[in-house]
């Protein structure tokens, strides 16, 4: 399986892969508390491509899994005592990280981890950051087992979707 850089030519099938996750989500158990129409959405991928920092994972010709890697944090991680003063230079933040329904269970993620992990260390980045919503067992699994610290719960500002706590997590490379 490949992974590399979206592009414009990737955002209907990105779309796609969100609203199909959404779709699975509001009919199992959500948990990370994505709304189809709010989070991820169409935006989101044009967004991260126009940034430069929106990756997808392919199996043969379809996008299976996508993440956003960036070095700005949300406006809330200052609330946290990260135990580490760093640049956001040497800082990646997983955003968006989603995997299509069909492809739960395969190891998707753990490819995406790997690939976050090791792109990290090509670039020199000395933490890799990350939220997640409170409730969202299997995420914070998947992190705690790439050895990613809990470093505090916050609220981020999301309440309004339902969203009140997040746990934030550090690997420091």
């Amino acid at each position: 399986m490949d992974i590399k850089k979206a592009s414009k030519y990737n955002i209907v099938e990105i779309e796609s892969l969100y609203n199909d996750l959404n779709d699975y989500l509001d009919s199992h158990i959500n948990y990370p508390g994505w709304k189809k129409g709010v989070y991820p959405v169409k935006e989101t991928a044009i967004k991260g491509i126009q940034e430069g920092n929106l990756y997808v994972i392919r199996d043969g010709n379809h996008i299976v899994g996508t993440v956003i890697l960036r070095h700005e944090q949300e406006l809330g991680y200052s609330k946290a005592n990260w135990n580490i003063n760093l640049d956001y230079e040497d800082i990646l933040v997983i955003y968006t990280f989603a995997v299509h329904p069909t492809y739960l269970k395969k190891g998707i993620g753990k490819r995406l981890m790997d690939f976050i992990i090791q792109y990290s260390k090509e670039i020199n980045i000395k933490a890799i950051r990350l939220d997640v919503y409170e409730k969202n067992k299997p995420a914070i699994k998947l992190y705690k087992k790439y050895g990613f610290d809990y470093i505090d719960t916050i609220d981020l500002g999301y309440s309004e979707y339902g969203l009140d706590k997040f746990e934030l997590y550090q690997k420091l490379l």
